[in-house]
């Protein structure tokens, strides 16, 4: 079973110090919230997170050492001359139990006009095992503040562009989305109102549009959703992180 859990969001600058602590908060309810993923002998500080960089060796990053983050992020500037424009690209790989892979990868703080920046978070896991879709995007957006996200599967995504005419870059949704409050705004009302969760203090909506695999019914939530204007692109260049 695999789930991708994503946050996009238009040019907002952020030093390494406020990325890592995204990253931290972002890293500590992943684990929280997937138990049966920590691998063996993992205790309650957190997990062990390795890097993945393009090139040069990997860093490990434990629970217990907390300015291992943050010069994980600086080492990734330096590495990339383009961090400050197009932000500060990161990759991690958990340890974790048989049978689970957590990566996730973040490209963030950048200013870029025509570049997105993101957070995405690949979850493999046994096919017998609960994962909490709902609270993991809720993680991602209450830790990043996206102009949206989901919660999807490379089905739901073929579906969407075959059926739908989907242009990878614009904002999408899965069988759970998150849209940021100029977005929420939008929803039409005919969205059954059990499907809708408001963050708190005004941080958006999140919408159970569909069971996981029922792929027509995130199609039709889509074709819904953008019709009413919820998932128009960013306007370019882009001036701000949500719409």
């Amino acid at each position: 079973m695999r789930r991708v859990v994503r946050g996009f969001w238009g040019p907002r600058q952020e030093s390494a110090e406020a990325l890592a602590g995204r990253w931290t908060t972002t890293l500590d309810r992943f684990a929280r919230l997937l138990p049966a993923a920590g691998a063996p002998g993992a205790d309650d500080e957190g997990w062990t997170w390795r890097t993945v960089p393009a090139s040069g060796p990997a860093v490990t990053l434990r629970p217990a050492d907390r300015t291992a983050l943050p010069e994980a992020l600086r080492t990734a500037q330096a590495a990339d001359d383009w961090s400050a424009a197009n932000g500060t690209s990161l990759r991690l790989l958990a340890d974790t139990a048989p049978g689970w892979k957590v990566e996730i990868a973040g490209l963030a703080g950048g200013t870029s006009e025509f570049l997105l920046q993101s957070l995405v978070a690949t979850v493999v896991a046994p096919d017998d095992a609960h994962l909490p879709d709902d609270r993991l995007l809720t993680a991602v957006a209450e830790a990043w503040q996206p102009d949206h996200g989901d919660v999807s599967d490379r089905a739901v995504t073929s579906a969407l562009k075959k059926e739908a005419g989907f242009k990878v870059g614009t904002p999408a949704v899965g069988w759970i989305a998150y849209l940021s409050p100029s977005r929420a705004s939008r929803v039409p009302a005919t969205l059954a109102a059990g499907s809708r969760h408001q963050l708190p203090d005004g941080a958006g909506l999140l919408l159970t549009l569909a069971s996981p695999g029922d792929v027509a019914a995130v199609v039709t939530a889509y074709r819904s959703l953008k019709e009413a204007g919820a998932l128009e692109p960013l306007p370019q260049p882009m001036t701000r992180p949500t719409l």
